[in-house]
């Protein structure tokens, strides 16, 4: 099965249609003030304008309020909700929308019981664990972590050209999340790098 490719932290228009022309299958856009890589409503319209079909828009969010979601939804073609917070399965599921549900892997985590929590999640996207930041961190968890789920698997946190091949043969992911690892400077990506990334996806 190809692994699908969700290019995260899109700020800026150039970036997304070199993303989307060499092959990335989903954009993710920020909607979260604090992160360097944020964008607003006015933004995320200039960055996504004339997107091409079949390549999917995720809006990620952080225990925002659901009027902020709704707003965005409103505004935007957003195809696919992601929750980086402690926002419970109700919550989630009251946007009429799939979404991924971002799990923080660390010690003691029980993965399977997330996932029937978070049954109704189109999928878990599996990030690293550092306290206080919600996503984002740039590290890489212990994959051996993950172990079997029925859910499909979005695997994220610290990927780069140099160990996403390795994460795709050990993990077998639906598709792999990557935002640092492909950047220039933060919420700058280089096109450079998203062409190793992608090519090494392939290579995987």
């Amino acid at each position: 099965m190809r692994t699908r490719v969700k290019i995260c932290g899109i700020t800026r228009r150039q970036d997304a249609e070199f993303a989307v022309n060499i092959g990335a299958d989903a954009l993710g856009l920020v909607f979260y003030p604090p992160s360097p890589r944020a964008v607003n409503i006015e933004a995320a319209r200039t960055i996504v304008a004339q997107l091409p079909p079949f390549v999917s828009l995720v809006g990620l969010f952080v225990d925002a309020h659901a009027e902020e979601v709704n707003a965005c939804l409103e505004a935007l073609p957003i195809d696919i909700l992601q929750f980086h917070g402690d926002e419970s399965a109700s919550y989630c599921e009251q946007f009429d929308r799939p979404y991924l549900k971002a799990i923080r892997m660390r010690d003691g985590i029980d993965l399977q019981q997330q996932s029937r929590i978070y049954s109704s999640a189109a999928g878990l996207l599996l990030d690293a664990y550092q306290p206080g930041v919600p996503g984002g961190t740039g590290q890489v968890f212990d994959w051996s972590m993950i172990g079997q789920l029925t859910q499909p698997i979005v695997l994220a946190g610290g990927l780069d050209a140099g160990n996403v091949a390795s994460a795709i043969r050990q993990v077998r992911p639906y598709a792999v999340d990557v935002s640092g690892g492909v950047e220039a400077e933060k919420g700058i990506k280089s096109h450079q790098k998203i062409s190793a990334f992608m090519q090494e996806v392939a290579n995987a």
